[in-house]
């Protein structure tokens, strides 16, 4: 059995969702999430971000554990769908994240710089991953 990493750019992607899964469950649960608890703020309004954030966790979770097992694949067109895929959803969640906050406060957009940036280096790794030539 012949198993070895196939795919760095997918498995510097994976490694990078994992991280950002902890970050954002660390920022929620030690910044975000707890500014929650007031009173001005429904208990069913609470509940909702609450468990909202997490899927975001989880889905990092999920993400970045789907690109390290796709580092090892070694047929690359099966693999391709799924990774443009992923970035179709990051894009969205880029577009999601910069254009809520200019409806709301176009002043906060110098506060998604580095979450930005990250997603686009994000992106860059996996559309870098999707186009390695297969080895001979």
């Amino acid at each position: 059995m012949n198993i070895r990493i196939r795919n760095f750019y997918y498995l510097f992607a994976g490694v990078l969702a994992i991280l950002f899964a902890v970050t954002h469950a660390w920022n929620g649960q030690s910044a975000v999430l707890p500014t929650l608890d007031m009173k001005a703020i429904s208990l069913g309004t609470q509940t909702v971000f609450t468990y909202v954030w997490h899927i975001i966790t989880a889905e990092n979770l999920v993400i970045g554990i789907a690109f390290m097992i796709m580092s090892f694949q070694i047929e690359r067109s099966k693999i391709q769908l799924v990774a443009w895929m992923i970035v179709a959803i990051l894009i969205v969640r880029l577009m999601v994240i910069l254009g809520i906050t200019a409806l709301l406060d176009v002043s906060a957009l110098t506060d998604t710089f580095i979450d930005s940036v990250a997603i686009l280096i994000y992106i860059a790794l996996i559309i870098l991953g999707t186009r390695m030539k297969k080895k001979q």
